[in-house]
């Protein structure tokens, strides 16, 4: 199974059936022919390659027929692994249909009411309900429990939402955002289905990124917008019950973090069989060798991690320092890997023709989203120690 994923050097993804291979292998031709010849150019212009879009949906990645048959439900390491593939070509891609897939289907099916989640999570599979996470704010990021600006006032059944929120990705193309604002009544967190063409929303682009060009992350200023109180998520009722839904997509991230590095690294290894320096390939040198395998390390300990975090969240074992460790370790070991991979590729490294210039690129971006490398830290030293270290 090793050739399945030239990086995974120990077989985890054996663990997959036959099934769920045969999914991904779609998934991967998908990105191999459709998707990864567009990167290069759209990561130069800072666009989204819109037409990859429909290519992606079609695929049903989020209940393929292989896998849903008699209501089975698909597998949470199959879940992984597609992230893992998406990240693999490329983080933006990857970051783009996670937003869907992890952020906006989490927080309706954990924070939405049973009746919510039953009656939008078959359309958000669909992507015929396109949606993202909007929490994040221009002066709050770490700080957000706290800091939280955006307010909700509630008037009858109808929610007054005013507010900012930052680093939005892909609301260029959703339809809706899971938007996260502070009740003036009770300074409680709650969360609400925004439309973006809703009267009073207002969005624009983040230009001038180095990292994850592709993906469009937007500001977002909401301007008196009125939400009913059924498009409020019922069981989001304080930070707490954020938390809960962070604790879950940690591991996505992390997966993505570690599908970059296997992306990075296959591409240095073809490059230094390719290139050749004093008569030989660069590969038959024992730094660059060194080098490679310090980079397979990275993958197979950030895989290991992953893949038992991820069963034992399928067991029901769902821990905020287990989680915030996966993210802080393979978002950390993905900067160290992409670095390596550009210094193997020396000048040719900071170009985008052999992907690994946009892989250490955007290892940044990964490195500070989902809770930046301090906070993922303080979490594990709070759960060590006992004591809170956050101010």
């Amino acid at each position: 199974m090793t050739e399945f994923y030239p990086a995974d050097q120990y077989g985890y993804s054996t663990l997959l059936s036959e099934d769920e291979r045969q999914v991904l292998g779609r998934l991967r031709a998908v990105l191999d022919h459709e998707v990864q010849p567009l990167l290069a150019d759209y990561w130069e212009r800072g666009e989204f390659p819109d037409q990859i879009i429909k290519p992606l949906v079609d695929l049903n990645l989020m209940e393929p027929p292989e896998l849903t048959r008699d209501g089975a439900v698909p597998g949470a390491l199959y879940g992984g692994f597609r992230n893992f593939e998406l990240a693999r070509t490329d983080a933006s891609v990857a970051t783009f249909y996670n937003a869907q897939s992890g952020l906006f289907r989490t927080a309706v099916s954990l924070g939405g009411s049973p009746e919510q989640a039953a009656a939008w999570d078959p359309l958000i599979r669909s992507f015929t309900m396109s949606g993202v996470f909007a929490l994040t704010e221009p002066d709050h990021g770490s700080d957000i429990a706290g800091g939280l600006e955006t307010s909700a006032r509630r008037i009858g059944g109808t929610w007054v939402v005013n507010g900012v929120k930052r680093w939005i990705g892909g609301a260029s193309t959703a339809d809706y955002m899971a938007v996260f604002a502070r009740d003036e009544a009770d300074h409680q967190i709650k969360a609400f289905l925004v439309r973006t063409d809703a009267p009073g929303v207002a969005l624009r682009k983040i230009e001038g990124k180095m990292s994850l060009r592709i993906m469009q992350n937007a500001d977002i200023t909401l301007t008196d917008v009125a939400v009913q109180e059924d498009h409020r998520l019922q069981r989001v009722n304080g930070f707490p019950d954020v938390a809960g839904l962070l604790r879950n997509m940690r591991s996505d991230v992390a997966w993505i973090a570690t599908g970059l590095q296997a992306g990075a690294y296959e591409a240095a290894l073809r490059y230094v069989k390719e290139r050749e320096q004093f008569g030989r390939p660069l590969g038959g040198f024992q730094l660059i060798q060194e080098k490679l395998a310090a980079m397979l390390g990275n993958v197979t300990a950030s895989l290991g991690m992953v893949v038992r975090l991820t069963q034992q969240q399928a067991d029901g074992i769902y821990k905020d320092e287990n989680s915030a460790l996966a993210k802080m370790w393979c978002a950390a070991k993905a900067r160290e890997t992409t670095a390596l991979a550009r210094e193997i590729c020396g000048g040719n490294g900071i170009i985008l023709d052999n992907s690994v210039g946009r892989f250490f690129a955007d290892a940044e971006a990964v490195y500070s989203y989902e809770g930046t490398h301090e906070i993922n830290s303080l979490i594990v030293g709070r759960a060590l120690t006992g004591f809170g270290a956050f101010r």
